[in-house]
């Protein structure tokens, strides 16, 4: 029998459907899981007709490949990893891959480059986006890790991931968990894109009025324009579909969000590398929030609802509604190519901004035209320092000003809580500031810390200290943290 061109460990839905790409675009896979009775299913199911062999131990599975051997691993990020990499590395002989394409934090994914490098194996940690579909058709793929092993699945990933232009929708990231750093920022800005729809959504419920019906249809028409996304595809088809009695379905379903931590994961990251990713962490927080639904139900009987206003025309603010949602958009895909910047300058990496951007642009979630514009922006100047100082995106944001805040004003009128799109305009107001109240706050550690200052009239890096009290002293806290 041939041996197979890959394995691939772990037969649930994502792993299936990656196989069967796989074996779509003529690449003989092999396929082990740990429920062996899966692999039947699998084998005598959806695979039936393809060329696939099921594999019932790893030493079956590593006994089919050809070498060097390539071993991707579609299990439970984690200790599940660590597991099924302890029992394979042993099977493989020295320039073998093993490939974890599951969401795992990027640290575990540099830490298994190393080690593995150590025992002459290769690894790669790649983030695959685009759900059953995305794998099934043509993820987003983003893989980091050994560069000495990109060259061996190149050919593999390149062909069976999303297709924008005639690229593509994958390219080698960077070393060690550069890949799983890329796809969690991803995730994050996902985060931000769901929550920037909703407000969008409970403004047009609760401060206009419209049926689903309506709102179904203005969705469907930004669609057609700059907001083109896949997210704003899917909420135009969410809100047509009725329930079986005739009710919007979605009005049916318990406003509590979920949520398995890639986008807690990228607020973390942010705060860690002090990078302002206000929009994400809100869209984090509001998840948070949103799962506190027996206390908020409480909260409502208590504090009652906000005051009644007169009804608006939906026609008056759904331009405003539009601009706020495009501007937020802006600012949250900035957030997270500055937090990309950061974190390649602190581990070392070097990250092209411009591909990373085309690799979203199909498969995957966040997929979008406005991606092109971000690749145009990063093509023309690779060290831009941040999107909202490219040219497009500055016009962009200037012309959506006044809608933008139109908006926002709305929410606050109506008592409908809009955090991301909130937290996007004091962002963009704070960053365009050349002056911002942190002279008062740095007066202020300094009374009650000693912990210095700067001054607008000295050379930067030189510190001062007062004694505000004229009880203090002289001496700063420079030797020590409070």
């Amino acid at each position: 029998m041939a041996k197979a061109d890959i394995g691939l460990i772990g037969l649930a839905v994502m792993g299936q459907n990656l196989v069967l790409n796989m074996a779509d675009h003529g690449y003989r896979v092999a396929v082990f899981n740990r429920t062996t009775s899966r692999v039947d299913e699998f084998i005598e199911g959806p695979a039936r007709g393809h060329p696939i062999i099921g594999c019932y131990s790893m030493e079956e599975l590593v006994e089919s490949l050809e070498r060097p051997r390539k071993v991707m691993l579609m299990v439970k990020a984690g200790t599940v990893v660590d597991q099924f990499i302890d029992s394979l590395a042993p099977l493989l002989d020295p320039g073998d891959v093993i490939i974890d394409g599951g969401n795992s934090h990027y640290p575990d994914s540099t830490r298994r480059t190393r080690e593995l490098r150590e025992r002459g194996l290769r690894f790669i940690g790649t983030g695959i986006s685009g759900g059953e579909e995305g794998a099934r058709h043509g993820p987003s793929i983003m893989p980091g890790g050994d560069p000495e092993a990109w060259p061996l699945v190149q050919e593999i990933f390149q062909s069976i991931a999303a297709q924008v232009d005639g690229e593509p929708c994958c390219r080698w990231v960077g070393p060690d968990g550069a890949g799983h750093f890329v796809k969690m920022v991803h995730n994050g800005i996902e985060y931000g894109d769901m929550q920037l729809i909703t407000e969008a959504y409970a403004l047009m419920d609760r401060a206009l009025g419209m049926d689903h019906e309506a709102m179904a249809a203005v969705f469907a028409k930004w669609n057609k324009g700059v907001l083109d996304s896949y997210l704003i595809e899917i909420t135009a088809e969410i809100l047509a579909i009725k329930d079986t009695d005739g009710a919007p379905l979605v009005t049916r379903i318990l406003d509590t969000a979920g949520q398995k931590g890639t986008g807690k994961w990228t607020a973390i990251s942010a705060l860690e590398l002090g990078v302002p990713l206000t929009l994400i962490g809100e869209a984090v927080f509001a998840r948070v929030l949103s799962s506190l639904k027996d206390e908020r139900v409480r909260a409502a009987g208590i504090l009652g609802a906000p005051p009644q206003r007169d009804s608006v025309t939906p026609g008056e603010y759904l331009p405003a509604l539009h601009d706020a949602l495009y501007a937020s958009k802006i600012i949250s895909y900035a957030q997270g190519f500055m937090l990309m910047r950061e974190a390649a300058r602190v581990e070392g990496w070097t990250l092209d901004y411009g591909d990373i951007a085309l690799m979203w642009r199909g498969g995957c979630i966040i997929r979008s035209a406005f991606l092109n514009d971000i690749k145009v922006a990063y093509d023309q100047d690779p060290q831009l320092q941040n999107l909202v100082l490219d040219g497009f995106f500055t016009r962009a944001l200037q012309q959506a000003e006044s809608g933008w805040r139109r908006a926002v004003i709305l929410g606050v009128e109506h008592g409908v809580a809009t955090p991301a799109f909130a937290s996007a305009l004091s962002y963009f107001d704070g960053y365009r500031s050349a002056r911002l109240p942190a002279n008062l706050l740095q007066a202020q550690r300094d009374y009650f810390g000693a912990h210095s200052y700067e001054r607008v009239d000295r050379e930067r890096g030189t510190f001062f200290h007062t004694d505000w009290t004229g009880r203090g002293g002289d001496v700063a806290s420079s030797t020590y943290e409070a």
